[in-house]
Formats: structure tokens, C-alpha cells, sequence
């Protein structure tokens, strides 16, 4: 047998931490390794396979669409595209009326950049939040937080005023004459799931409006029926004028969305942001078969099993947990630091699937399809580790 993971580290630039499995075929919420090994999956690829592996709905549709057309340019038009988008406006709703296709969520964050630029004329000033995520990519990372990542790639294109998430006030005093947007994810996810007070989104939406700068919603990891509704903002009926998508929209694969409201795409001229394989039927096949599935009563079941894992994590009784905090299957367990890690392999050495965020928080991102009985085997298995540390 090959050894993949010495091919892996010896072929593909070193820029992620290896944790040390082969991971070769996944089945609804399991992931295989080479031998055999079976891990039940509590991060669905980071937010990607929503609806676990090898969906046979999803396999069926991206398999038909694979002996049609797989790819092909945006200047011709195309049904699974047109379908896409459709289904897509229809589901977001609100005032929300075209879309931009690309490959991946960052440069879903890219074309608001633009956009942003395009519609804001000469302003070149954005405020994004502390412990934020939109990306690596450049543009994206001039509004992502944090020196480990921004430092090495300085100066930047844009001009960004970092302010306290949950703080409409810290906005309202940020905003000044050269200010172009706020961009902010409803939900923190990669910061370590931070969910907002009530009505934060409301405030901030009326302080964009009054001070006339466009608003843009990250929805990349909290969208797609993440929290229980298809968008974060849904639960406070908020629209942006410019929301990103990406992850798990696409069933699997790669994709980036970005939808504009009709102020915005008013000013978006032709050829000046455009993809060889944004919005691909192939992928765009994948758009469609998942907003199929997520229907009131998938979304009903996001928000039951989020609950019920909330509930059961609440039962532990440990002094290493120090705070709890989710929005339907988007959950994060604060732990700690110098737990956070050593707690991550021991879920892997119980084959249970985990990512962190923040510096101290064990993430929990299941596919929608988790049922009670996985739930327990984790909540079994974390008790376990626990009281061996």
C-alpha cells in the first residue's frame, strides 16, 4: 500500500496541519480511512457536506449534469445555471435580485469588494470585526482578523477600521466620510462561534442605511440552513445589500455566490468581474439538488437536533468547559487553551471528527442529517475524555 501521507507532505505545500489520517470515501455521516476505520464526521469537511456523503440525490443530479455539460462560459446562458440562480433569490428572499458566480467563498468575498469599489466610487474604507473570517485571498484578508494571518502580506488594498463584534455603537463611531461598507458574518464561526445579542443585525442595518454605506452578510459557514433557517439573518428578517455564500450550497462541490441588491448591480459594468468556471453547470447541478432538500422540514430538524445537542453538552459537568454557545448545528464548547488541542486528537483517537476555531473553541459543524443516537455518541465519548484528562 502507497503511503499517502508521506506523497501528501513530500508533493503539496506545507500549509496545513496534518492530522495524520487517510481519509479515502465518506457515507452519509461516516468518513473512511484506508484501513477500513469508520469516523463519525462532527465537521462535515468544515461546513461543506451539509448533507453528509454520497446523498443519493445529489450524486444522482451531479451525475446526470456530468454526461450534459460540466462546464461552460458565462456569456453563454445555460438552464442549470438560470435554475440555480432562481432557486437561489427565491430562497434568499428580500431585496436581494442578482447573482454573482465564482469557485469558493473567498472570492464570493472578492467580488463584494468590487462591487463595493464600484458602487462607493473613490471610497477605499471598510470596517469589518474583530475575531472576523472572510478568506485568504487578498482582498478578502485585508477584512479578516488577526496578525497571524494579515502580517506577512501588508499593506493592503483596502483601508480597514477592525471594530468590536455585537458593538452598534463601536459602528456608529467608526463610520466617517470615507467609509464604503460594513461587512460582517451574523453568526462568528471561524472566530469561535460568537452569536450576536437580539436585534444586532437590525441596528446595524439602520445605522448602514442612515449613514448611506453598503452592509454586506458573510453567510458562508452560518447560511444554508446552518442555524436553522436558510440565512442567520432570516431569524431577524434583515436584508443586506450585498450577502456572500459558499461551503455546502453546491452539495459537495466548489463554489462562491454573491448576491447584490438592485442599487448594487446597477453599478457593476460588464467585464469587470468575471470566472472561466464561475457558476459551471456542474456545480450549479449541486445548487439545485441541495435547496431541493432543504425544505421546511429539513431546517425544522437542523433546529431540533442543535438543540438537543446543546442540551446534552449542558449535562457535562466539567471545570475545562467554560462556555457553550450555537445557533441551530453550529456549535462551539469553549474549553481550556491548553486543552483545546489534546481534547481535538482525543475525539479523533475515538474516531469523532472535530475542527477548532478561535484559540480555544472545539467546533461542532455535523451534517444536517445527525440524528439523536450520533449526538449521544459524542456526548458518550466526551465524557469519556474528559474524565481521563
Amino acid at each position: 500500500m502507497k503511503n499517502y501521507t508521506f506523497l501528501q507532505q513530500k508533493y503539496i505545500v506545507d500549509t496545513y496541519p496534518n492530522r495524520q489520517i487517510v481519509l479515502t470515501k465518506g457515507d452519509g455521516v461516516y468518513l473512511y480511512d484506508e484501513q477500513g476505520n469508520r469516523y463519525l464526521d462532527m465537521m462535515s469537511n468544515y461546513g461543506v457536506n451539509i448533507l453528509g456523503y454520497n446523498h443519493p440525490k445529489i450524486t444522482k443530479a451531479i451525475f446526470q449534469q456530468l454526461g450534459k455539460l460540466v462546464n461552460l462560459h458565462g456569456s453563454f446562458n445555460n438552464d442549470a445555471r438560470s435554475e440555480a440562480a432562481q432557486i437561489l433569490i427565491s430562497k434568499c428572499g428580500c431585496d436581494l435580485s442578482q447573482i454573482y458566480f465564482s469557485n469558493s467563498g473567498a472570492e464570493a468575498n472578492e467580488a463584494a469588494l468590487k462591487f463595493i469599489a464600484l458602487a462607493m466610487g473613490n471610497k477605499r474604507k471598510i470596517i469589518a470585526c474583530n475575531h472576523s473570517y472572510h478568506g485568504k485571498t487578498i482582498g478578502a484578508l485585508s477584512v479578516t482578523h488577526g496578525e497571524r494571518y494579515r502580517k506577512p502580506f501588508e499593506p493592503y488594498p483596502w483601508q480597514t477600521k477592525f471594530i468590536e463584534f455585537n458593538n452598534p455603537e463601536a459602528l456608529e463611531n467608526a463610520v466617517d466620510h470615507s467609509t464604503a461598507a460594513f461587512i460582517v458574518e451574523p453568526v462568528q464561526g471561524e472566530g469561535g462561534i460568537l452569536i450576536p445579542d437580539n436585534n444586532y443585525l437590525k441596528k446595524v442595518k439602520e445605522i448602514c442605511k442612515r449613514k448611506n454605506i453598503i452592509l454586506v452578510f458573510d453567510e458562508i459557514q452560518s447560511g444554508c440552513g446552518r442555524t436553522g433557517k436558510f440565512l442567520a439573518c432570516q431569524w431577524e428578517n434583515i436584508a443586506p445589500d450585498i450577502l456572500t455564500l459558499g461551503k455546502g450550497i453546491a452539495g459537495g462541490l466548489p463554489i462562491g455566490i454573491t448576491l447584490v441588491n438592485a442599487k448594487v448591480a446597477s453599478k457593476i459594468t460588464k467585464n469587470i468581474h468575471t470566472s472561466t468556471f464561475g457558476g459551471n453547470p456542474l456545480s450549479c447541478a449541486g445548487i439545485i439538488a441541495t435547496l431541493n432538500l432543504l425544505d421546511k422540514k429539513q431546517l425544522k430538524h437542523i433546529e431540533i437536533m442543535g438543540n438537543y445537542f446543546v442540551k446534552q453538552l449542558k449535562k457535562i459537568n466539567s471545570p475545562l468547559i467554560s462556555d457553550i454557545r450555537s445557533k441551530g448545528l453550529m456549535i462551539g464548547v469553549e474549553v481550556a487553551t491548553d486543552k483545546r488541542n489534546i481534547l481535538l486528537k482525543k475525539f479523533q483517537d475515538n474516531y469523532i471528527l472535530t475542527i477548532p476555531a478561535g484559540d480555544n473553541v472545539i467546533r461542532f459543524l455535523p451534517p444536517y442529517i445527525i440524528e439523536k443516537k450520533h449526538v449521544d455518541q459524542v456526548i458518550n465519548t466526551f465524557k469519556e475524555i474528559l474524565s481521563n484528562l
